[in-house]
C-alpha cells in the first residue's frame, strides 16, 4: 500500500526521530546495525515502488522519466541490500573494496537519463530508439570510466586507500551532474513540474552531501552504523519518497508549460558524443602519459579498446536509425508534395468549371432561341415538295447542324446548372452493372471484351444514382471510342474498399491519353469534329467532386488509359456532412 503525502510526512518525522534517538543513546551493536540497515533498505524499496507506480500511471515522456528514476532506486536497493546481507545476514564486516560499489556507482546513471528526458517539455521529435541509444552510450561510458579509473586499484593491483580516494572523487563528479541539472530546471521551469524538480533536487543534494560526509568519516575511521551521519542519508531517502508521492497529486502535463529557450537543454546527445570522443584521448593518455605499473596500463588500454568496440556498435545503430528516419521523412515529404499538387490541380479545375458555368449560363439561353427558330424553319423547308433536290439537301444539312447546336446548348445548360442533388446510400457495384448492361450491345459491336472485378458486398456511399450512372457511362463511352479506333480491345473495371474509401478503376487497352493533365478541361477533346463536345468528362469531374470524391486519369506502364474514382464511405461522409452543417449553423448564429 502507498501512503498519502500527509501520512508520509508523519512517518518521516517518526523515522528521523528514531534515528536521532539511536544516534544519541544507542551504542554500536548488532541490533543498532540491523535496525539502521534494514530501515534504509526498506525505504529505498518503498521509493522504488512509488516511482514505479508513477511510471505505470503516466504515459509518454513522463512515464519514461519515472521509469528511469525507479530503475535508479532499484539499483540503489540492490547495493544497500548487498551491504545489509553482509552486515546483518552474515554478520560480517563489509570488505573494502566492496563489490556492491560498482552497482552503487551505476545507479546514478538512470537519474542522469531521467533528467535528460525533460518530461515538462512538449513531446520531442526525437525518436524513442535514439533516446534509448543515448542512454546506453552514457551508461557504457560511465561503466568504462569506473573500470578505467577505479577498477585497477580495486582488483588488478589492490590498493584500498588509492581505490577509496578515486572512487569518492569519481562518484562525487557523477552525483553532481543530476544535482546541477535539477537545480537549473528548478530555476527555469514553471508549473507543477517545478515542485517535482525542487523536491528531487533537495533529495539528490542531501544524498550527495551525506554520502560525501560519510566517506570522510570512513576515511577518518569515525563511521559506524547508526551515528549522526545516517540521519541526513535517511532524510534524503524519505525526501525521495515524498517527491514521488507529491507527484501523484499534481497535474503533470506538458501543455501550456512555458518552455525555456537555450541550447543547454539538448545536452543528452551531446554528452553521448563527447563520451565517444573521450575514449581515444583516455587511451592515448594511458599509453603515453600514465605512470601506473605496467599491468594497470595494459588493463586500461584493453578496457579502452573494448569500450570503443561497444560504442562503435551503438554509433552504427544510431546512424542506421537516423537513416531510416530520414528516408521516412523524405517519403512523407514526397507524399505531401503529391497531395499538394493534386489539391492545386483540383482547385484550378474547380475555378475553370466555375468560370465556364457563369459564362455559359448567360449565353446558352440567348443562343437557344434562334437555334430553335432555325431548326423549325429548316424542318418546314425539308417538308416542302416544291424544292429542288439541291435545295432539299441544303435544308436537311441546316437542320442537322441546328440539332447539333441544340444538343451542344443543352449540354452547356446542363453543365452550367449543375447543383448539389439529394443523395442516398448506393451500392456502386450495382450501378456499374447497370451501366455495363446499357452499353453491352455497343461494346460487343465494337469487339471490346469486358473484365470486371466487383465484390458482391461493398460499403455503400452517399450519392445520386442518376448523376453517377451518367458519369460511369461517359467514362465507358470514352474508353469504347478510344479502343474502337484500334479495332477493339479490353475494358477492365475493378472495385475495392480501401481504408474509408470505395475505389473504382476503369482500365482500357486503347492508345492512352494524349494529355492526361487536360482531359477534364471543358471543351478539350481529341475526337473528330462533330463527334464530341469535350464536356462529358468535365461534367463527370464535377459530379465526383460533388460527391466529396476524387477522380484522376493516367497512362499506365502497360499501355492504355486508367481512370480512378475514389468515394468516401457512407458513414464517414455522413459524419463529415454533419460537421459541415454544424459549422455553417454556428457561423450563421
Amino acid at each position: 500500500m502507498v501512503l498519502g503525502r500527509k501520512w508520509w510526512t508523519l512517518c518521516t518525522v517518526a523515522i528521523l526521530a528514531s534515528f536521532a534517538l539511536v544516534a544519541v543513546w544507542g551504542s554500536p551493536s548488532y541490533a543498532r546495525t540491523a535496525f539502521v540497515d534494514l530501515t534504509e533498505v526498506v525505504l529505498v524499496i518503498y521509493a522504488t515502488v512509488v516511482m514505479a507506480r508513477n511510471a505505470i500511471s503516466s504515459r509518454g515522456q513522463t512515464r519514461l522519466f519515472w521509469m528511469m528514476v525507479s530503475i535508479g532506486c532499484f539499483l540503489w536497493a540492490i547495493s544497500l541490500g548487498a551491504w545489509t546481507f553482509l552486515e546483518v545476514g552474515l554478520r560480517q564486516a563489509v570488505p573494502d573494496p566492496f563489490f556492491g560499489d560498482m552497482v552503487l556507482f551505476v545507479h546514478v546513471v538512470p537519474f542522469i537519463a531521467a533528467v535528460a528526458v525533460r518530461p515538462h517539455r512538449p513531446a520531442e521529435e526525437e525518436n524513442t530508439y535514439l533516446g534509448t541509444l543515448n542512454f546506453l552510450i552514457l551508461l557504457v561510458w560511465w561503466v568504462f570510466l569506473y573500470t578505467f579509473i577505479v577498477y585497477p586499484d580495486q582488483y588488478v593491483i589492490a590498493d584500498a586507500s588509492v581505490y577509496g580516494r578515486k572512487y569518492d572523487l569519481l562518484y562525487l563528479f557523477e552525483s553532481s551532474i543530476p544535482v546541477i541539472a535539477l537545480g537549473l530546471m528548478t530555476i527555469r521551469v514553471r508549473g507543477d513540474w517545478k515542485k517535482v524538480y525542487l523536491n528531487l533536487f533537495i533529495a539528490v543534494s542531501l544524498y550527495t552531501w551525506s554520502s560525501q560526509v560519510a566517506d570522510v568519516a570512513i576515511f577518518r575511521g569515525e563511521y559506524a552504523s547508526g551515528n549522526w551521519y545516517e540521519i541526513s542519508f535517511v532524510a534524503s531517502l524519505c525526501w525521495f519518497v515524498f517527491a514521488g508521492l507529491q507527484a501523484r497529486e499534481l497535474n503533470l502535463t506538458n501543455e501550456n508549460v512555458p518552455v525555456p529557450t537555450g541550447n543547454w537543454y539538448a545536452w543528452s546527445p551531446r554528452l553521448a558524443m563527447a563520451a565517444i570522443l573521450s575514449l581515444p584521448i583516455l587511451g592515448a593518455w594511458a599509453q603515453l602519459m600514465d605512470t601506473s605499473p605496467e599491468p594497470i596500463r595494459r588493463f586500461r588500454l584493453i578496457v579502452t579498446l573494448v569500450a570503443m568496440l561497444v560504442l562503435s556498435v551503438f554509433v552504427f545503430l544510431r546512424q542506421y536509425l537516423l537513416n531510416r528516419e530520414l528516408i521516412s521523412l523524405l517519403d512523407g515529404s514526397n507524399r505531401s508534395l503529391e497531395n499538394l499538387k493534386r489539391l492545386q490541380t483540383q482547385v484550378v479545375q474547380k475555378e475553370k468549371l466555375a468560370s465556364l458555368g457563369q459564362l455559359v449560363a448567360g449565353a446558352a439561353h440567348e443562343i437557344n432561341n434562334p437555334v430553335a427558330a432555325i431548326l423549325g424553319y429548316s424542318e418546314l423547308l425539308a417538308t416542302n415538295t416544291t424544292l429542288s433536290e439541291t435545295q432539299l439537301s441544303m435544308a436537311q444539312k441546316i437542320g442537322q447542324q441546328a440539332r447539333r447546336t441544340r444538343d451542344l446548348v443543352s449540354g452547356l445548360l446542363s453543365f452550367a446548372q449543375h447543383t448539389q442533388s439529394e443523395k442516398t446510400p448506393l451500392d456502386l457495384g450495382e450501378l456499374l452493372q447497370r451501366a455495363l448492361q446499357m452499353k453491352m450491345l455497343h461494346l460487343e459491336t465494337a469487339k471490346i471484351q469486358i473484365h470486371t472485378s466487383i465484390p458482391s458486398r461493398l460499403p455503400s456511399i452517399l450519392g445520386n444514382s442518376h448523376q453517377l450512372l451518367q458519369s460511369f457511362l461517359e467514362i465507358i463511352t470514352n474508353a469504347m471510342d478510344a479502343m474502337e479506333e484500334c479495332g477493339g480491345g479490353t475494358l477492365s473495371i475493378r472495385v475495392q474498399a480501401e481504408d474509408h474509401d470505395v475505389i473504382v478503376e476503369f482500365a482500357d487497352s486503347g492508345p492512352g491519353i494524349a494529355e492526361p493533365a487536360r482531359v477534364f478541361d471543358p471543351f478539350y477533346t481529341t475526337k473528330p469534329i462533330g463527334k464530341g463536345t469535350g464536356l462529358g468528362l468535365s461534367a463527370a469531374y464535377g459530379v465526383v467532386q460533388d460527391h466529396d470524391g476524387q477522380i484522376t486519369c493516367s497512362n499506365p506502364a502497360g499501355g492504355g488509359a486508367l481512370f480512378c474514382l475514389r468515394f468516401p464511405q457512407a458513414a464517414l461522409q455522413t459524419g463529415r456532412n454533419s460537421h459541415q452543417e454544424l459549422s455553417r449553423a454556428l457561423v450563421t448564429s
